[in-house]
């Protein structure tokens, strides 16, 4: 099931300053690989560079740029058929039955869901950097897993 499959979630969650950070970082890559191959001819280094080297340091640049981005994507999506976790690859959607808690621990960089047999996912769209939002993004994820799993012992 793809997390667009579900039509209604309650909740969807992304982080708030990272996105901001990968922008900037896959910009400033990418400007800098087409610049270096644009100048690359510029000089006499003792070693030829061709044109097939420009284009190859350009798309190097863009690939690397895209790899970036990869950090942008995490989201977590709450819903009646569980808990939709997308970090940098793929995504997992999570059926309320196997959740367990969903926690923050101390010193962690992002939340994540708890499963049974001390398992657990990562959810990187709720990340430390973010402080009061990432406070906030908690109270709605236990609020909701209070309202889906009454079963659980309240944290």
């Amino acid at each position: 099931m793809t997390p667009a499959s579900c039509e209604a979630w309650d909740a969807e969650l992304r982080p708030h300053l990272t996105p901001l950070f990968v922008y900037a970082a896959a910009f400033l890559v990418a400007a800098a690989h087409i610049v270096v191959g644009f100048l690359l001819k510029m000089g006499s280094s003792g070693v030829i560079f061709q044109t097939a080297d420009q284009v190859a340091m350009a798309i190097l640049g863009v690939v690397l740029a895209g790899g970036i981005l990869l950090f942008a994507r995490p989201t977590l999506r709450i819903g009646a058929a569980g808990l939709s976790v997308r970090n940098l690859l793929g995504y997992r959607t999570i059926p309320w039955s196997e959740v367990v808690d969903v926690s923050f621990p101390v010193g962690a960089r992002w939340a994540r869901i708890d499963l049974p047999d001390d398992e657990y996912v990562p959810v990187m769209a709720i990340q430390a950097v973010d402080k009061d939002r990432a406070v906030d993004a908690m109270d709605t994820v236990r609020s909701l897993l209070a309202k889906y799993r009454p079963d659980l012992p309240a944290q």
